[in-house]
């Protein structure tokens, strides 16, 4: 699964990550903040979630507003 990150700038593109890089970080590190893309699907990050808890991970979703308009978001996942 391939999951977009956030932006940089407002009109770049966002990077790519793939689950195995994200499992790989955690092992590396014990925990981390990722702010993904408002491109990604809810459901790949609802996946990417349950695939975490399942390893006995304890992960928070959750949407960030950044502006007004209803397309200024992003997703942070919390995996501890």
């Amino acid at each position: 699964m391939e999951i977009k990150l956030a932006r940089n700038e407002i009109n770049g593109k966002p990077k790519t990550i793939t689950l195995d890089k994200v499992t790989e970080i955690i092992e590396k590190e014990g925990q981390k903040i990722f702010y993904f893309d408002k491109e990604n699907s809810h459901k790949d990050l609802v996946a990417l979630v349950e695939h975490f808890e399942a390893q006995g991970f304890s992960v928070y979703l959750r949407d960030i507003r950044y502006g007004l308009g209803e397309s200024d978001y992003m997703y942070e996942v919390h995996i501890l």
